[in-house]
C-alpha cells in the first residue's frame, strides 16, 4: 500500500505529540484513581477470559509489566497463575525485532530488559501466547492502538502464526477519535478499559 510521505510525517508528529500529553494525563492519576482503575479492569478481564475462552485454564497469556503509569494486573497475573493459565511477559531481546515471550510466576527472579523494565531471566521458557494483552497510551473505537512508537507490538502480531487473541489494556479517558492508522497499524481483537469493553473485533 503506497503512502504519501508528507502525510505519514504529519501522523508520525501528531502522535508523538498525542503520547506525551496522554502520558502526562495518565501520570497524574492519583494512586487511588489508578488503582480502582486497575481493580475493575481486572474484573472485566476475567469476565472476558471466562466467557471466551473458559477462563483459559490450559492456556498461555501474555501479560506485561506496568510502567509509567499503566494499569497494573499483577495480582490477577498471580490469580491466573494459580488457576492453571500459563502466564509470559514479552521481551525486547533485540532491536527492531519481534518480541519474545518468556514464562513468568510469582516465583519468578525478575531481572532488569530494556528501558529498565522488569523482566523474567533468560532461561525462562520461551512461549508463544494464545492470547496477549497489549497496554494502550491511546485506543480508537476501531480497535487500533496508539503505543510507544517503536513498532514492537505490531511487528510482533505480524510476524506470530497463529496470531495470538490480542486484548487492549487501558484508561478510558485515552479514547482517541482516530489513531489515523498507517499500513503497519494492526487493530486489536478486543479493547478494555475501566468501564469495559469499548471494542470487540472477530471472535476466538
Amino acid at each position: 500500500m503506497a503512502v504519501d510521505p508528507d502525510q505519514a510525517r504529519d501522523v508520525a508528529r501528531w502522535r508523538k505529540a498525542e503520547r506525551a500529553r496522554l502520558r502526562t494525563e495518565r501520570q497524574a492519576l492519583s494512586v487511588e484513581d489508578r488503582a480502582a482503575a486497575g481493580a475493575a479492569l481486572a474484573r472485566h478481564l476475567r469476565e472476558v477470559l471466562s466467557a471466551r475462552f473458559l477462563g483459559a485454564q490450559g492456556r498461555v497469556v501474555s501479560a506485561y509489566w506496568p510502567i509509567k503509569g499503566e494499569p497494573d494486573l499483577r495480582p490477577l497475573m498471580a490469580e491466573l497463575h494459580r488457576a492453571g493459565v500459563t502466564v509470559c511477559l514479552p521481551i525486547v531481546e533485540q532491536k527492531a525485532a519481534p518480541l519474545v515471550f518468556r514464562r513468568w510466576t510469582p516465583e519468578t527472579r525478575m531481572v532488569r530488559g530494556d528501558w529498565n523494565i522488569p523482566v523474567p531471566p533468560p532461561d525462562a521458557e520461551v512461549l508463544i501466547p494464545d492470547i496477549t494483552l497489549a497496554p494502550l497510551v491511546g485506543w480508537d473505537s476501531d480497535g487500533y492502538r496508539l503505543g510507544y512508537g517503536g513498532g514492537y507490538f505490531d511487528r510482533t502480531l505480524a510476524a506470530l502464526d497463529p496470531r495470538p487473541f490480542t486484548i487492549g489494556i487501558g484508561f478510558q479517558s485515552a479514547r482517541l477519535t482516530t489513531i489515523f492508522p498507517q499500513p503497519h497499524d494492526i487493530p486489536l481483537d478486543l479493547i478494555l478499559t475501566e468501564a469495559g469493553m469499548q471494542f470487540s473485533g472477530q471472535t476466538p
